[in-house]
């Protein structure tokens, strides 16, 4: 009786912690697409790679402080320069395209095409590392990429090969997510936040700094206003705060669980698009956002075997 009594107790407990860890991973994410939509509102004011610079290097200002003041100036530490000096550049690469794509078009389209970055990664570690990629995970990203195709059918009519803008994104953060595989354990999990703003920042300034020497207007960079400082500090906090609920929510369940919840932020934009932009999704577009995150859900079933 009292084995059971334990037994019960412990299973209780098990589901409070993954229910937990779920609300923590929707929180988490459904955050993440909240400061995109932010980002977006400040299109027109000034350009996407000012914005990227700025919202970064004030992100590495607060996250040196708290590193600092957690850990003291021994925290600061630079482990495996070559590695670090990937992830700053594909983070800088990820965000220059991503913030420049969601100022052109609907965030729901932006954010469901850089899903594309995890089955990016799979066929690209499979390439570059010898791993081994099951015929499946080949066919999910084939037809992932159909998706893209759908999704990006009335953006690319109107924009050109600007258009390709968040499938470069998807690139740059399959980069950084194999990049990140090869520091993981290096440091701590701050130190690693810390290093790959302060890397991408001065990549992003000089960025923002070519684009407004090329004389193209819309790159052209003036004082910002009080509104995009505030935007872009308001993201580099709440970024941080996204990305410490999804670290509790595998803490207090697994990743198996958190990853598909990931899916949340398509749902969050596709909202933000409607009750702010009045981007209404047509339904073929839906249609290829739906393949998009059956593919990558496919992709993360395939991968627990």
């Amino acid at each position: 009786m009292a084995e059971n009594a334990m037994n019960a107790g412990s299973t209780a407990k098990s589901r409070q912690g993954l229910g937990q860890g779920m609300l923590f991973a929707l929180a988490g994410f459904a955050l993440l697409s909240c400061g995109d939509g932010l980002i977006k509102s400040a299109a027109g004011q000034w350009p996407g790679m000012a914005v990227a610079a700025l919202r970064f290097t004030l992100g590495a200002i607060g996250l040196g402080l708290v590193l600092l003041v957690r850990e003291g100036p021994k925290g600061f530490r630079f482990p495996r320069p070559r590695v670090q000096l990937a992830r700053g550049f594909f983070l800088a690469g990820a965000t220059v395209t991503f913030f420049s794509s969601i100022f052109l078009m609907p965030l729901a389209t932006a954010t469901s095409i850089q899903f594309m970055a995890p089955l990016l990664t799979a066929v690209i570690s499979s390439i570059l590392y010898k791993e081994k990629l099951s015929a499946g995970r080949w066919v999910a990203t084939l037809i992932a990429f159909v998706g893209v195709m759908i999704v990006l059918r009335p953006s690319f009519a109107d924009l050109g090969w600007a258009a390709l803008l968040p499938l470069a994104a998807a690139f740059g953060m399959s980069g950084l997510m194999m990049s990140n595989a090869r520091a993981a354990g290096s440091g701590s999990v701050l130190l690693m936040q810390f290093l790959v703003a302060a890397l991408a920042a001065p990549l992003l300034i000089l960025y923002a700094t070519l684009g407004h020497l090329s004389g193209v207007p819309s790159l052209q960079i003036g004082w910002p206003s009080a509104y995009v400082v505030f935007v872009c500090a308001t993201v580099a906090v709440s970024a941080s705060f996204s990305h410490m609920f999804v670290y509790l929510a595998t803490a207090r369940s697994s990743a198996a669980t958190v990853a598909p919840m990931v899916y949340v932020q398509i749902i969050v934009a596709i909202a933000i698009g409607v009750v702010f932009y009045r981007d209404y999704p047509d339904l073929v577009a839906l249609a290829g956002t739906g393949v998009i995150i059956a593919s990558g859900i496919y992709l993360l079933r395939d991968g627990r075997k």
